[in-house]
C-alpha cells in the first residue's frame, strides 16, 4: 500500500484560544471546543459560546485533539471557534470518512512525537507530517465503508457496557445518599431536620454544625521527608515526586501536615475536587483545607467521610461555594464551610452505617471494574479492526 504525509492531502486548522472578552455562556456566537473534554465520544458537547473567533472549523471537519490527551477524533455536526487543544483537519484529496477511521489508528504514532511536562502535546507539525496509509481512491470508500458497518456493532456494545457503568454508579450514589441521610432502619420514626438537602432523618438523629466537630488545621510541615499526598477523586494517593508527572511545586517544605485519620479536602474545585479521610502520614498542598474531629467530638470517620464525598457528588458543597465555577474555580470559603449542617447519628449507627456502605460499594465497584475490564477489551478490539482495514491487513473487497 502506498503512503503519502497527511499535509497532501489535507488542509490543517490549529486552534487559537480567543480572548476573555469574547467567550460567554449565553449562547451568542459560535461554540467554542477547547479540548477533547468539550466534544466526547458522539457529538461535541460546548459549554461556552464566542462572539469572535480566532479559528473556526466547519461542519465536517474533523476535529483532533492535540494535548490533555493526544489522538481523539470526532467530527464537527456545524461549525465551531477551536482553542488550542484542536486542530482541524479538512479532507481534500483523501476520503473524508476514510480519513476519519485512519486518524484514529495513528494515536500511538502521534504520541511517539507528544513533548510537555504538565500534559502530552503535539504541534501542527507532527500533525502534518504524519506519514499514513493512501491506498487509491476505490479502496478508500471500501475501506470507510467497511469500517461504517463494523463500528457501529461495537459502538452499540460499548454503549450498553457504558450504560451498565453509569447505572451502577448513579445506584451506589443514591445508596450512600439514603444511609448516610435516613440510616439503614426503615421503619423509625422520622423528623424533618430543617436542612433541604437532608430532608427527614431519623427521629433519634441530630443535627449540628460542621464546626461544633470538625477543626481546620494548617500545619506548615517545613522539612521534605514525608510523601506527598494528591487529593484525587480515586481518593488520597501518595505523588511520586521521582517521576515528574502533573504539576510539580519547586519546594515541599510548605506543604502542611496530613495526619492518618485527617480528612483533607479540595475546596478550590466543588466541581471537581474531593475530600477523603486520609490512611497516610504525609503532607498536602497549603491551598487545601485539611480538618479534624475536636479534641473529645470523636465520630466515625469512615461515616463522615462518606457523607463529605456525597456532598460533592450531589453537589452540596457546590450550592455553598462561590467563584467562577465554567473556569473550574468555584471555591468553599472557611466560613460557609465550618457553618454548614450535618445528620449527626449516634457514633455506634454511624458505624453500622459505615461497615454496611463498605460491604455494598465494594461490591459494585468490583461489578463496575469487571465491565470496564470488558469495555477496555472492546476499545482495543475495535482499535485492531480499523488499524487492520486501514492499513491493508484487513483485505475488503466489494460485496
Amino acid at each position: 500500500m502506498n503512503t503519502i504525509r497527511l499535509k497532501y492531502v489535507t488542509s490543517l486548522n490549529m486552534g487559537q484560544s480567543p480572548s476573555s472578552d469574547m467567550v460567554n455562556f449565553e449562547e451568542e456566537g459560535i461554540p467554542f471546543l477547547q479540548g477533547k473534554a468539550d466534544f466526547g465520544a458522539i457529538n461535541p458537547q460546548p459549554t461556552v459560546w464566542c462572539s469572535a473567533p480566532k479559528k473556526i472549523a466547519e461542519q465536517g471537519d474533523i476535529l483532533l485533539s492535540v494535548r490533555a490527551p493526544v489522538g481523539a477524533v470526532n467530527i464537527c455536526d456545524q461549525n465551531y471557534a477551536i482553542g488550542r487543544g484542536l486542530c482541524g483537519i479538512r479532507a481534500e484529496k483523501i476520503n473524508q470518512r476514510f480519513c476519519w477511521y485512519l486518524l484514529q489508528a495513528v494515536t500511538e504514532q502521534l504520541l511517539s512525537f507528544s513533548t510537555g511536562t504538565t500534559y502530552d502535546a503535539v504541534s501542527v507539525s507532527d500533525v502534518a507530517n504524519l506519514v499514513i496509509p493512501y491506498p487509491n481512491e476505490k479502496q478508500q470508500a471500501l475501506i470507510a465503508a467497511y469500517l461504517d458497518c463494523r463500528t457501529p456493532q461495537i459502538d452499540s456494545l460499548l454503549a450498553d457496557l457504558q450504560l451498565q457503568v453509569e447505572m451502577l454508579d448513579r445506584y451506589k450514589q443514591e445508596l450512600i445518599a439514603e444511609a448516610v441521610t435516613k440510616g439503614l432502619n426503615k421503619s423509625v420514626a422520622m423528623k424533618d431536620s430543617g436542612v433541604d438537602w437532608i430532608g427527614d432523618t431519623p427521629a433519634h438523629w441530630e443535627t449540628t454544625k460542621i464546626k461544633w466537630m470538625f477543626e481546620i488545621v494548617k500545619r506548615i510541615y517545613g522539612k521534605e521527608d514525608r510523601d506527598v499526598l494528591s487529593i484525587t477523586q480515586r481518593g488520597l494517593k501518595v505523588r511520586d515526586i521521582e517521576s515528574n508527572d502533573g504539576q510539580m511545586a519547586e519546594s515541599y517544605a510548605n506543604y502542611q501536615v496530613v495526619n492518618v485519620n485527617d480528612f483533607a479536602m479540595n475546596s478550590m474545585d466543588l466541581l471537581t475536587g474531593w475530600v477523603d479521610c486520609s490512611p497516610f502520614e504525609g503532607v498536602t498542598s497549603p491551598d487545601y483545607r485539611v480538618f479534624r474531629f475536636l479534641p473529645g467530638k470523636e465520630q466515625c470517620h469512615n461515616y463522615y467521610k462518606y457523607l463529605f464525598q456525597m456532598c460533592y457528588k450531589n453537589r452540596i458543597f457546590y450550592r455553598l461555594g462561590q467563584g467562577v465555577s465554567n473556569f473550574g474555580r468555584w471555591r468553599l470559603q472557611a466560613d460557609q464551610f465550618l457553618n454548614m449542617r450535618l445528620p449527626q447519628p449516634p457514633v455506634s449507627e454511624q458505624k453500622k452505617i459505615a461497615a454496611y456502605l463498605d460491604e455494598k460499594t465494594t461490591r459494585i465497584e468490583s461489578l463496575i471494574a469487571d465491565i470496564t475490564a470488558q469495555i477496555e477489551k472492546l476499545k482495543q478490539y475495535r482499535q485492531i479492526v480499523i488499524h487492520d482495514a486501514v492499513t491493508g491487513k484487513i483485505k475488503v473487497t466489494e460485496g
